[in-house]
Formats: structure tokens, sequence, C-alpha cells
């Protein structure tokens, strides 16, 4: 089969590669019918050491399942299912706590040698805990909604979550990527009185408009922090989604959340030390968030989707077949397009 292999930053290849196959009786091999190119996917593409192996990539999916072990009772041959970016077996005592990211059998497609899935297929471990079945088909219209329950609009949920979104409040969105994008419509959907996006691209600002954001602040700095205060009657957001991971976006989500506001933070982190802990210590922030369970918010956002009610897919702006993911990475990296969507 073909799949995507990164050995260095900027150097995306289109393979062949060995074709997947059931290794425990607990895995499930899925052909890969949607997957996409992760803001995340930018940071090695910027910044990877040489690799003589190199990484497979993407940890977005939804496809069918081909084959099952043994053991495997949830999902069968056929189905259709949307494949969570990180794996979990359902069991332990953290998934049941609905928090999947720190199961006890972790692991993350597309990273850390796991296989990714840019690729026309995939062996899943723990198939039962980490695949969710879909009441569609693999063509149906509603796929570029459905596949983002595999990442960003869970991811932006979990932002959401962790900033304590809730009617009435205000809210502010650093970063207009699709996690940030998707993030306006958490916060749409848990009532926020106000939803503030920041970010500099017209077209991300447009479609965050057309998700529920209400005002724009597109300087940086001290200058962004003015900003918001000034939008927030001069106290700052109830609620911050930091949706970059950066030290300066992380820097400008705490000196934006008013007292006793919280942040939640979901961009990973690209350097190890928080900051603006004496802000967040003296103006009691509460700060949370990390690795998103979307596993766990399926339930939940599943039936907007289906409904209509939400339409995240919107995020992606660009769709292509394998051959065209080196030109995506591309793309996204340059800003020419939000998210890419990938049909092996």
């Amino acid at each position: 089969m073909r799949a995507t292999i990164m050995y260095r930053a900027g150097d995306v290849r289109i393979q062949n590669v060995p074709d997947p196959r059931i290794e425990e009786p607990t895995d499930a091999i899925i052909r890969v019918v949607r997957a996409c190119i992760c803001g995340s996917d930018l940071w090695p593409y910027n910044s990877m050491a040489p690799n003589g192996s190199g990484q497979s990539m993407g940890h977005e999916a939804i496809g069918v399942v081909e084959e099952v072990g043994a053991d495997v009772r949830t999902v069968r041959r056929g189905d259709v299912v949307v494949m969570p970016f990180a794996i979990s077996d359902g069991t332990c005592e953290f998934c049941q706590e609905g928090l999947q990211t720190a199961c006890v059998h972790v692991g993350f497609f597309g990273s850390n040698g796991m296989n990714g899935a840019q690729a026309e297929a995939l062996r899943i471990p723990s198939a039962d805990g980490t695949l969710y079945p879909l009441p569609v088909g693999e063509d149906d219209a509603l796929m570029p909604s459905l596949l983002t329950l595999s990442d960003v609009m869970g991811t932006g949920h979990h932002a959401a979550v962790a900033a304590k979104v809730a009617p009435g409040k205000k809210v502010a969105v650093v970063g207009d990527g699709a996690v940030g994008l998707c993030g306006v419509i958490a916060a749409k959907r848990l009532g926020a009185e106000q939803i503030i996006i920041m970010g500099r691209h017209e077209d991300r600002i447009a479609l965050a408009r057309e998700f529920g954001a209400t005002d724009v602040v597109s300087d940086r700095g001290a200058e962004a922090v003015e900003r918001v205060r000034e939008l927030t009657g001069g106290y700052g957001a109830h609620s911050v989604l930091e949706c970059v991971g950066l030290e300066q976006s992380e820097l400008t989500a705490i000196e934006i959340a008013r007292p006793g506001g919280a942040v939640g933070r979901v961009g990973v982190p690209q350097e190890e030390k928080m900051p603006a802990s004496q802000p967040a210590f003296y103006n009691n922030v509460t700060v949370g968030g990390g690795p998103a369970p979307v596993r766990a918010y399926i339930d939940e956002l599943l039936p907007d989707i289906l409904d209509g009610r939400v339409e995240p897919g919107k995020v992606f702006d660009r769709t292509g077949g394998l051959d065209g993911v080196p030109d995506g990475y591309r793309a996204m990296a340059v800003r020419e397009s939000i998210n890419v969507m990938v049909r092996p």
C-alpha cells in the first residue's frame, strides 16, 4: 500500500510500504477513506531532524473495517468508523473516566514510530476502545464534518470544557487554525454570550464569524491584551481557548483572562516552561487542558453533526489524494490552506 512518510523538515514523500496485518487479537485493519493534514503536523514539517527510516504521518481518519482480530467485539467488517488520534483500550480506569489520552495502553497514531493515517490502510490496536462506528456510508456528504471528530472538533470542544465555557460567558479564542475555529463552534454550542477570535487571516476570520464569533482581534502582544480588555468591559474574558502552543500565545491567553477566569490549553506546547505563572497565580486564573480525549466527546458532538446544527467540516478548504499530500503540507505551512482533507 501507499503511505505518507516524513524524513526531515520539509521532506514528505508518498511511498510503498508493507500492508498492515493483524498482530494482536484486539486489532482491526481499516481501509482509510478520509484522512487529513493537521496543524500539529506542521511542527515536524518545520523542524524535524533528519530521520533515515522516516516517520509515517497522520493521526485522523475515517475508515472502513476490513479485518478484525479474534477478540474484537464492538466493530465488524464493513463498518464505517471514525478513528480518534489516540489509541485507547476503553476499559482502564482513565478510559472509564473519559480521559482516553491517559489510557494505560495509550499510543498516538503517526508519531514515535507508530504508523499514521495519511495512508491507504492502517492497523488499529485496541480496536474496541479506539474506533467509533458511524451510522453513515463511506461516501456520505457529512464526511468532512465527521472527520473532525477524530481530532479538531473534539479538541476545540476540550478547550472550551477546560476553559469552563458556559451560557452568558465572554470567550476569547487564541489561534485561527482548524482547532481554534472548532473552538468557536464549541463555545457557541455551550452558550457563550461573546466570542472573540484572535487571528489575522481574512478567510479564517470570515469562517469564524460564520461559526459564531462576535468580535475579531488581529493585534498581538500587549496591543492584543488591551483590545480584548476593551471588548470585555475592561476585565478580560471568562474563558480563553489557547489553540496554538507557542510561548507568546500561552502568555496572551493568560493575560487576557479575567480574574477568576480559566484557560483551556490544547495547542501542543513548543516550549518546556509555561509563561505568565505570576499573572495566573495572582489573578486566580485556572489553567487546564492537554491532549483532548476526543473519543469521550463523540457521543455528545455526533448528533449535532448528523442533524446539521454544526458544520465543522468547513475547516477543510482543500481536498486531494495521497499524491497531493506533500503539496498540502506546503500549502498549510504558508497559510494558503486552513486544513487539507485527504481521500486515499
